[in-house]
């Protein structure tokens, strides 16, 4: 989610994302209010009673069938958005889809995704993807200024992106331009190494 956040009852142990995204396995987070009726990473305006979720690095339209380990239940969802943006989770859920596993109540789940469309993934058709690396989320614009120009003299492209989380206004910082995944995560390595942040997330822009 772009920053999206739940309640929990008790944490489970984060686990990090496979590079392989058939069968990516880890935690789930789902959102609604305040994000309901606002614009989405896609454009598209966010509708939490959709079954629809956020995803890092999956094109958007790519369509995913989420199953609760927990549970053994399974939904179906549509990526119309990015995030989350919290380390140790792979997926955020739209209210109906997180509902629909019993997800709602203790607000996280572990999970395994299968994409149902691949081709639009990986396939010959497949558009080709737009990477970046996220560094930092600010509410003073300043402070993202300021990290952008400490950036950029050593990595080149970088952009703020504002958004309004319903909370008020909050500022990414967005390092690089690459055209794989592969690519945003070595740029990803490069720049934790050099000290510009503890927790980065590599992020398709299209």
């Amino acid at each position: 989610m772009p920053g999206h956040t739940a309640p929990t009852q008790a944490p489970l142990p984060p686990t990090a994302p496979a590079e392989n995204i058939q069968g990516e396995q880890g935690v789930a987070s789902w959102y609604g209010h305040p994000f309901h009726g606002r614009f989405s990473a896609s454009g598209e305006i966010y509708n939490m009673y959709n079954f629809t979720a956020a995803h890092r690095t999956l094109p958007f339209g790519a369509h995913v069938r989420v199953h609760n380990l927990q549970s053994g239940e399974t939904v179906d969802v549509r990526i119309n958005d990015r995030g989350p943006f919290v380390e140790g989770r792979i997926i955020d859920l739209s209210y109906a889809a997180a509902e629909a596993i019993h997800l709602v109540g203790p607000g996280i789940g572990l999970v395994q995704l299968e994409t149902l469309n691949a081709t639009l993934v990986a396939g010959p058709t497949a558009p080709p993807g737009i990477f970046a690396v996220q560094v930092g989320a600010f509410r003073q614009i300043d402070n993202a200024e300021r990290l952008r120009e400490r950036i950029q003299v050593r990595f080149g492209h970088v952009v703020i992106q504002s958004f309004d989380r319903g909370n008020g206004m909050f500022h990414r910082v967005r390092v690089g331009q690459e055209s794989t995944e592969e690519g945003a995560r070595v740029l990803a390595n490069q720049l934790q190494q050099a000290g510009f942040a503890q927790e980065i997330f590599v992020v398709r822009l299209n």
